[in-house]
């Protein structure tokens, strides 16, 4: 135990002895947290649209109106000319073209129905589904009100309507911040220990110093945990100042109990570390281990369900997933903070988690050759 906790020492005097590793370990990842929670949202607060009105009549203005109210839209021209719209687009100028046809207003009071056309820029999908369903929410309001203005008070009383009231669960403001500080928190401690666990003993062996550690009596097992145990602390402390920072600048909730949080990031991180160790005695540069982590560390968090949905992925991911342990963790920052799941309820999960621990931990120290 002495010579652990002598190893651990030295490790701490070299963190703490770097300069420029102080900030990267302490400073930058809070400063991507900030960053990222306001930059990674689906929440779309500026579409810009341009509006082709050849009806030029009151109700289609009133249209147009309902558009121009909303937070999400802004109106970047107006015009009589389609293609003069379509141009716009083509330069990425406007996501949308809401066009009214001639005899619109005509059309709707004498047939009781008439339509509009949505032209919407779908490079990418995702922000054109969004578009789409923002504008159909609109287009719905603005059908319900035009019935009622249009609707005696007579024909009213003979209408039977249901009534929709809405409560969300977890997150009653639909707040994607709040869905996204729990999932960002677990890739910022992933970065800071795979890449700092994965460069470690490279860098013993760059600067010389692992050929005087091989003569010495020290095994493996005392030297993969006093290389280990270092960047866990470090890491338990990343999660405490980024929960802490999420809290009073997001103001995120915390449902559930932080001792599982934590015991949960005790073992998760004996994944990642014992991961980047892995890969550290695989590998003989620091770039090396530096792109072999981050190859692994991009699929892994493609593939999180930080940023898409597990579900929606095809079979085969979803499958391959399960060696995912980003992924465990992430579902359980999340169910833990926002949901005050239990540890019955995230046992599945956790389990997962020991288990890649106790084989990474063992592939890592099974891999290290001591030559003396």
């Amino acid at each position: 135990m002495r010579t652990i906790l002598y190893i651990i020492q030295k490790e701490f005097l070299q963190v703490f002895r770097n300069k420029s590793m102080l900030p990267i370990i302490f400073f930058v990842p809070i400063f991507q947290l900030i960053i990222l929670v306001n930059a990674a949202t689906y929440e779309m607060k500026h579409i810009r649209v341009s509006v082709v009105d050849l009806d030029l009549s009151g109700i289609s203005r009133k249209l147009v109106s309902k558009f121009q109210g909303s937070p999400f839209y802004r109106i970047q021209s107006t015009s009589f000319s389609y293609r003069e719209a379509e141009d716009q687009m083509k330069r990425g100028n406007i996501d949308m073209i809401l066009q009214v046809p001639a005899g619109f207003e005509k059309k709707l009071l004498k047939e009781g129905h008439a339509k509009v056309q949505f032209v919407i820029n779908a490079i990418n999908g995702q922000s054109a589904g969004l578009i789409n369903a923002y504008s159909t929410m609109i287009l719905l309001d603005y059908n319900r009100e035009m019935v009622m203005e249009n609707t005696t008070p007579l024909m009213m009383a003979g209408i039977k309507s249901i009534q929709t009231d809405y409560s969300y669960w977890y997150n009653p403001k639909l707040n994607y911040k709040t869905y996204m500080v729990p999932g960002i928190l677990v890739l910022l401690v992933t970065i800071v220990g795979l890449l700092l666990s994965g460069m470690n003993i490279v860098r013993e062996m760059e600067i010389g110093t692992i050929e005087q550690i091989n003569v010495t009596p020290i095994n493996k097992i005392q030297f993969i945990a006093g290389k280990l145990i270092p960047f866990w602390i470090i890491g338990l402390f990343e999660l405490a100042f980024g929960l802490t920072v999420g809290k009073l600048l997001f103001n995120i909730p915390m449902e559930g109990s932080l001792a599982l949080i934590f015991l949960s990031a005790a073992v998760y991180l004996f994944v990642i570390l014992s991961f980047g160790l892995l890969i550290s005695t695989i590998t003989h540069t620091q770039q090396q281990a530096m792109l072999v982590s981050f190859f692994f560390m991009v699929v892994f968090i493609l593939m999180s369900g930080l940023f898409t949905s597990i579900e929606s992925m095809p079979v085969w991911a979803q499958n391959l997933d399960r060696l995912n342990p980003v992924m465990y963790f992430i579902r359980i920052m999340r169910m833990v903070l926002l949901k005050g799941s239990g540890f019955a309820d995230i046992s599945r999960h956790f389990w997962a988690l020991v288990i890649y621990a106790v084989c990474s931990l063992s592939l890592a120290i099974l891999r290290y050759r001591k030559v003396s």
